[in-house]
């Protein structure tokens, strides 16, 4: 049986591998430029790289077939954000796909790809910090998990209330939130 709301459990996924895939990458750039692996061990980058493209993917839609159910307690704003944010995660995946799959070629021009492969490792991490930061900032800061509570946005409500937010619900930014 699957998770409900599977979102959550999704995301989880490319935020590991794009906290991986910095290490992976330089640790194979590593070994198979000093001759300790063969090149074609850099595949297990590359397919590393495709998981994350397909999990990148599976959680954009879990996301989007859950928005509009979370928009009932959530400012569509917060949730914008966190769209584009992903959005953006995904392109720097695919884009990250085609550098590291270049670096199965041989000479200059594979060496040149697996650099860049770590390089663009590293920019995923960032983007993936930011998407689970803003995914963070939608369960903890605007209650998106009391969609899902029994009594759905009263819960998120009720809930506001007892821990002292003006008017219920979760605080605005700027009342006690971290800025980005």
């Amino acid at each position: 049986m699957l998770p409900d709301p599977l979102h959550p459990a999704i995301v989880h996924l490319p935020i590991a591998l794009a906290v991986l895939l910095p290490l992976a990458s330089g640790a194979f750039a590593l070994a198979v430029a000093r001759g300790w692996l063969p090149l074609r061990s850099w595949v297990l980058v590359v397919a590393l790289h495709a998981l994350l493209v397909g999990a990148t993917w599976a959680a954009l839609e879990t996301g989007e077939s859950e928005e509009e159910r979370v928009e009932r307690v959530v400012p569509e704003a917060a949730i914008e954000t966190h769209e584009e944010r992903a959005e953006l995660f995904l392109w720097l995946s695919v884009g990250a796909l085609a550098v590291s799959g270049a670096g199965l070629l041989g000479g200059t021009a594979g060496a040149a790809a697996r650099g860049l492969a770590v390089a663009a490792g590293l920019a995923l991490l960032g983007g993936g910090m930011r998407g689970g930061h803003s995914g963070g900032e939608l369960v903890y800061v605007h209650g998106a998990a009391s969609a899902y509570a029994r009594g759905g946005a009263a819960a998120g409500a009720l809930a506001g209330e007892a821990a002292g937010a003006p008017g219920g619900g979760a605080p605005e930014r700027g009342e006690g939130a971290d800025e980005d």
